[in-house]
C-alpha cells in the first residue's frame, strides 16, 4: 500500500529535539580544528550542558549556533 504525500512527509520528518541529535552535534563540534575560537567554545559548552540537563531544545539551539559561528569566523 502506498502512503499519501502527507503520510510520507510525516514518516520522513526528523526530530531534531532529541538527545541523539545533541550527541550528533557535539560529535561534529569535537571534529573541528582546535583551539576553538570564541564564541564557538562557549556556545558548545553551554549547549552540551543544557542537553545533559534535559533542556534539549535550548541545547540544540546553542550547539547549532556554535557550528554556524565556526563556519563563519
Amino acid at each position: 500500500m502506498l502512503l499519501g504525500d502527507q503520510a510520507q512527509a510525516d514518516v520522513l520528518r526528523t526530530n531534531t529535539d532529541s538527545p541523539q541529535y545533541c550527541g550528533e552535534l557535539v560529535t561534529r563540534i569535537s571534529l573541528l580544528p582546535r583551539p576553538l575560537p570564541e564564541p564557538v567554545s562557549t556556545l558548545a559548552r553551554e549547549g552540551q550542558n543544557l542537553c545533559d540537563q534535559g533542556q534539549v531544545r535550548l541545547g540544540v539551539a546553542k550547539l547549532r549556533r556554535a557550528l554556524r559561528a565556526a563556519q563563519n569566523p
